[in-house]
């Protein structure tokens, strides 16, 4: 059986869970989110408690049966105190100005990078060299903070481009004269 899914969820206070046929609905202070439940995989919620099961040995079964526990997990956990994702720039010129949900980013390319910041995560810059990224859903505030370190990941030589906050970056040897 799965270690991991087995475990039960600890539900907060002010957290509700309601499972409708193959749909679990959180909610919790700071919004709502929803999982389509695989056919194999059965949810109950036992006093404060969520139960995630299986119903067969099979393969495919217990690929999953993990998975929906952790994502119940990361869903309760969302609804509320959120996540956080910090990136900052590095590197002479490199830039960002942020006017709504539209950042303009001066990478060292010879136009701005343009990109819309979809809905459900909220951004920030504190100053021209960094970006916050916060959401009530996991997968989506990883998913934009790696679309924007996709514009300039860091270089292997210098180490310039955008990293998240405490990234460490191994540089490599340039060339030494003999």
């Amino acid at each position: 059986m799965s270690r991991m899914g087995k475990k039960p969820i600890d539900l907060k206070d002010g957290v509700s869970i309601e499972v409708v046929g193959d749909e679990a609905r959180v909610k919790g202070k700071k919004g709502e989110l929803a999982l389509r439940i695989p056919d194999v995989i059965s949810v109950a919620v036992e006093d404060k408690k969520v139960v995630v099961s299986r119903s067969g040995e099979n393969k495919d079964a217990k690929a999953k049966h993990g998975m929906v526990r952790s994502i119940l997990s990361s869903m309760i956990k969302g609804v509320t105190e959120g996540f956080k994702r910090e990136l900052e720039f590095q590197g002479v010129g490199y830039r960002g100005l942020l006017k709504g949900r539209h950042l303009s980013l001066n990478l060292g390319f010879s136009n701005p990078v343009e990109y819309d910041v979809p809905e459900g995560v909220e951004v920030s810059m504190p100053d021209q060299t960094h970006i916050v990224l916060e959401s009530i859903d996991k997968q989506v505030v990883g998913q934009v903070a790696a679309i924007i370190r996709g514009f300039r990941p860091p270089d292997a030589y210098k180490g310039k481009g955008i990293r998240y906050v405490g990234e460490q970056i191994s540089l490599k040897e340039g060339k030494t004269v003999a």
